[in-house]
């Protein structure tokens, strides 16, 4: 499907004009923004100037995915925090306007860092680890969140998340697998015998890194938005650091295909100094974190192959990551060593 298509120009022109009483957003353009493989986002830009839309892939869905409510909700709710978020513009529930429910929100100044670090930033060693600690302490302000006084106190179901996730996690795999991957079930297994006891609950992104972080254009030390809150929930904090670990590569090992890993570069600090830092800011035990990092490797292989099936299925605005097929694998037998190595 063309971006015309997906974003019906004519008549998101009308209900952005009335959501901001700017009559100049009646004229408008769109873009898809590259980098996303859920749902799609577009930058829209008129006179008045530029606005981020989310909206899901086109095709049949998965059954609680690509949830543009939740998105909205959250960063809604989130506004008054020391979390930063987009303000939401404007959010159509109901799919009568572009046939899916969407919504659009602020566009904030900030780079977007993926496979390489903007020109003259975050330099020096010392700019690199102030962009790390800047990325973990946010985390850490997220957990500290207490949902009630938000307003997300039914946002999720905390008792018990950790066994729904691998079950989650589990009936995906069923749905998207093309052929029979023994290291994603053996991994799956495994985690289901050794889940740990949560310590504690609190609002979980669900898909916390770098490249879903905004950071200021002049300061490294300083993240002036977090996005993707699509698997965001309540439920346990270890979940998101074990996910920004996996994402989190060293030098010296392999780029992955479907993530950026730019922290592969000379200067950044390894993994164990955001799992220290997380931890003294936070007071969380880490003796189970390569559970929490195993499981990270289950869940993003069960998503690598969700988004090889979106890709064959032509729900994907025409992104293509190439056979995705020894990189589910390969992510799934690093979930095996992470457990082998503890």
């Amino acid at each position: 499907m063309s971006t015309a298509d997906l974003v019906r120009l004519d008549l998101l022109g009308p209900a952005l004009a009335e959501a901001t009483g700017d009559g100049r957003w009646r004229s408008l353009d769109a873009a898809l923004i590259a980098g996303g493989k859920s749902n799609l986002t577009f930058e829209v830009t008129s006179e008045a100037g530029a606005v981020i839309l989310r909206r899901p892939p086109s095709g049949e869905l998965l059954p609680s995915a690509h949830d543009m409510g939740r998105e909205a909700r959250i960063q809604r709710a989130l506004a008054g925090t020391q979390v930063p978020v987009p303000k939401v513009i404007v959010q159509e529930a109901s799919g009568d306007l572009l046939g899916v429910p969407f919504y659009v929100m602020e566009k904030v100044p900030g780079h977007v860092i993926r496979a390489e670090l903007p020109d003259g930033y975050a330099e020096t060693p010392a700019e690199k680890l102030a962009l790390a600690d800047a990325l973990v302490d946010v985390l850490a302000d997220l957990h500290a969140v207490d949902p009630e006084a938000i307003g997300l106190g039914g946002y999720g179901r905390p008792h018990g998340y950790l066994e729904r996730q691998l079950r989650r996690w589990n009936g995906q795999w069923e749905k998207t697998r093309t052929h029979e991957v023994r290291a994603v079930d053996e991994l799956g297994g495994r985690l289901a015998g050794l889940l740990p006891e949560s310590q504690r609950a609190s609002i979980v992104h669900g898909d916390y890194r770098l490249d879903n972080c905004l950071m200021a254009l002049a300061d490294p030390s300083r993240v002036t938005a977090v996005l993707d809150w699509e698997l965001s929930t309540l439920g346990d904090p270890l979940t998101d650091l074990g996910l920004l670990l996996f994402y989190w590569r060293e030098p010296g090992e392999d780029q992955p295909v479907l993530t950026p890993a730019v922290t592969r570069n000379p200067g950044f600090p390894g993994r164990a100094h955001l799992a220290e830092r997380y931890a003294r800011r936070t007071g969380a035990q880490l003796d189970d974190i390569a559970f929490y990092q195993a499981f990270a490797h289950f869940k993003f292989a069960v998503i690598a192959q969700g988004i090889a099936a979106r890709v064959a299925g032509g729900s994907m605005a025409g992104q293509d990551f190439g056979n995705l097929d020894q990189e589910v694998l390969k992510i799934a037998e690093e979930g095996l060593s992470r457990l082998e190595e503890d």
